[in-house]
């Protein structure tokens, strides 16, 4: 039997995705593949490099870091995510990266990026991430739009996978994996409501299909949440969702509620634990 994961992004709400993947490490939950969105690629990462905690470590010790995330990185670097801090020192140095666990690990792994020019996902196996230009798409992938110079890889420019496919589980499903676990990053009631279309047209006019892809994202975000529903309705897939609503910011510096998103994405992982190995049964 083969199983596939899925990671919704969400910025700062991916700590619920933290927990549940913790639970599922601790647990050890057997995943074949894992396709990772933005948060769920940044966070999800750890999945595969089986480091239990890191994700929760690095957040409390660092939110209320002006060079990790935030305005001050804006204002300096153009990236709400400062590029030297994010993905050369914490990676490196001050919590490294256990690059061998991922090199070596079983799990295909792939980060969801946005082509700007075409306006369309791309969906890149991310084998190695020593390797110069898979670290560039695993960055690309949690690049905000406004908040983030577009990622220049090979010739393309790149933005958050979350734009052009929020929620992959059409992809997923081509894969053919027999189990399908998702984990989303927001309760059940939630739809996305539509966003002033003319900041897209003005920020991105040099790209039409992106400003196409960033204005019908509620619609195509809301229809793949209806889908999700179904296949779970159906016995096809389980889903991990909050079980109730934090008020978080997708930029937290508050440490309790970093702490909090990450306690409940744990115990509705636990709470859960018995239900999922009877669907992967």
């Amino acid at each position: 039997m083969t199983t596939g994961l899925l990671l919704e992004g969400g910025a700062m709400r991916g700590m619920y995705t933290a927990g549940v993947l913790d639970v599922l490490m601790q647990n050890k939950i057997p995943i074949d593949g894992i396709i990772g969105v933005s948060a769920g690629a940044l966070f999800g990462m750890n999945y595969k490099s089986k480091q239990i905690g890191r994700v929760l470590r690095y957040n409390r010790k660092y939110a209320a870091n002006k060079d990790y995330i935030g305005f001050h990185s804006l204002l300096t670097t153009g990236n709400i995510m400062n590029e030297e801090f994010c993905f050369h020192k914490l990676v490196t140095d001050l919590d490294p990266v256990d690059f061998e666990a991922y090199r070596n690990a079983k799990e295909d792994f792939y980060a969801v990026v946005t082509n700007m020019n075409t306006g369309k996902a791309e969906y890149i196996r991310l084998d190695d991430l020593e390797k110069e230009d898979q670290l560039e798409y695993l960055r690309a992938s949690g690049s905000m739009p406004f908040l983030s110079r577009p990622v220049s890889i090979n010739g393309q420019l790149y933005l958050d996978g979350g734009i052009a496919d929020s929620i992959p589980i059409d992809r997923l499903l081509r894969m053919n994996y027999e189990k399908i676990i998702v984990v989303l990053t927001r309760p059940r009631d939630y739809r996305k409501k539509k966003s002033p279309a003319m900041l897209p047209k003005l920020y991105y006019r040099k790209y039409p299909r992106l400003v196409s892809a960033i204005n019908s994202r509620y619609k195509t975000y809301n229809k793949q949440l209806e889908q999700v529903l179904e296949l779970e309705a159906a016995g096809r897939i389980f889903v991990f969702r909050p079980s109730r609503y934090v008020p978080i910011r997708r930029i937290e510096r508050n440490v309790a509620k970093i702490q909090e998103m990450y306690d409940l994405g744990k115990t509705d992982a636990l709470e859960r634990k018995n239900a999922l190995l009877h669907y992967l049964s």
